[in-house]
Formats: structure tokens, sequence, C-alpha cells
């Protein structure tokens, strides 16, 4: 990696440790979203991190390293696969990898089966970046949607996990619908895939908060910037790449 999210602890676990907890999300999307929250805390964008589909904690962790004193982060998540032991393991990390335990809840359910009122208990405040990675069907995903956005920060970020994924093509299909339907959300950048598994993510904010990001991120992955940017009819979305090129056509 030849770039930093620009907060010294989130750069050295993902440079020394992200691969020591089981998952799939890319170091380089990782250190994208990363950088996002900093340039938050710069802009002095208060609130929470949470996340649908935890796993292990992989990228959960790296989100959490870049929160302010005082912030949370939230892990929903079945935590019933591969095996049960699955939410000891996720603490185990978090534990090992520095974070203070009171700043992470962890919630053992389905997001579907969680409300608003259930999710703002748990931080008391709102969400300034919200990961989501649940369950890879339409219905799930528009659920998770639905649930996320009532507690997202008026200048967060939805970050939807497996964008444009070839095993999951609905899902692009479904985050049109829901945009749609919530025109005062937008897509703000897609941040490309590194292989098969570690696949791309969709950032969406409001339309409003989207000069707040744009630019930041052409300015601050210039040698990632993939200038044709990301079609959405009405505007452009920022796209970001391990390799960006165009076709080369003689």
């Amino acid at each position: 990696m030849t770039f930093r999210s620009g907060n010294p602890a989130v750069d050295r676990y993902i440079a020394e440790d992200y691969e020591s907890v089981r998952g799939m999300s890319s170091r380089f999307a990782a250190t994208i979203c990363a950088h996002v929250i900093h340039r938050q805390s710069k802009l002095g964008i208060q609130g929470h991190f949470a996340e649908i589909g935890t796993f292990e904690g992989r990228f959960f962790i790296a989100m959490a390293l870049g929160l302010s004193p005082g912030e949370r982060a939230l892990g929903i998540d079945t935590f019933d696969w591969p095996d049960e032991g699955l939410i000891d393991r996720f603490h185990g990390h978090c534990a090992r990898l520095g974070l203070d335990r009171r700043s992470i809840i962890a919630i053992k359910a389905a997001a579907r089966d969680l409300t608003h009122d259930q999710v703002a208990a748990s931080l008391g405040g709102p969400v300034r970046f919200w990961h989501i990675d649940g369950d890879h069907t339409p219905a799930s995903l528009t659920a998770d949607l639905d649930l996320a956005v009532q507690s997202l920060h008026p200048r967060g970020i939805l970050c939807l996990d497996d964008m444009l994924h070839p095993g999951y093509p609905l899902l692009i299909a479904t985050v049109r619908d829901w945009l749609a339907r919530n025109p005062a959300m937008r897509a703000l950048a897609v941040i490309d895939r590194e292989d098969i598994v570690a696949a791309a993510k969709l950032m969406i904010c409001r339309e409003d908060a989207v000069d707040l990001y744009g630019q930041d991120l052409v300015d601050a992955f210039p040698t990632h910037h993939w200038p044709l940017g990301s079609d959405w009819g009405s505007y452009y979305a920022v796209v970001l790449t391990p390799n960006p090129r165009l076709a080369v056509v003689e």
C-alpha cells in the first residue's frame, strides 16, 4: 500500500494486523473508509460507527480505531456462523488490537429484527459511518438501508459492501430503487474491488454533504482515481480503484 488513511493507529493495524483477523474486506477499501472517518473528525462531525455483518471484526476494528474519544462502535451480527464461538473471537480480536471494551457494543441479532429505537438506545447518538454487509438479498439490503438511514448523521456516510459483485447482481438494482425512494441521498463514491473476495464498496450520503467528501477523495488518492467516474444518470460519483487505467485502442 502506497497511501494512508491519516490515522496512525488505523494505518498500523491495516499494515501489520489486518489479515490476522479473518474476513473479506480489503486493505484498499478499509484505508479509504478510514480516511473518510478521519476527515469527518477534522471537520468536527461527531458520531458513532455501526456495522451490519461484523463477522470476526476485520473491517470493524479498522473503523473503530479511527473514532474520537467518547465515540462508540456497534457491531450487529447473528454471530452464529460458522459457529457459536464467533462472538468470543470478535471480542478477543478487539481486545488484542487495542480497543477499549467500553467503546464496543455487539448486538447478537439479525438486523431485520431490530428497530431504530434499539439502535439509538445502544449508542445514544447519531451514526456518522454505517457499514452494511449483511444478508446479500434485495429484501435484507432494503431493510438494512431503511434501518441505517434513520440514525445517520446529516453529514454521515452509508457504505455498502459487495456492490457490483458478480455473485449478487440484484443488489445494485436494489440500491437504485432505494435511492429513487430517498431522493435526498445520492451515490458518493465507488471503491473498486481487489479481487473476487475483496469486493467493491459503494458510499452514499445526503446530496448536501457530497461536497464535504467528493473532491477530498480525489485529492487524497490521486493515483487511484479513475477519472471517467461512475455514471448515475444525472450525476457522476467518484471511482477509486487499485489500478486505474483506460482501455488502449490502437
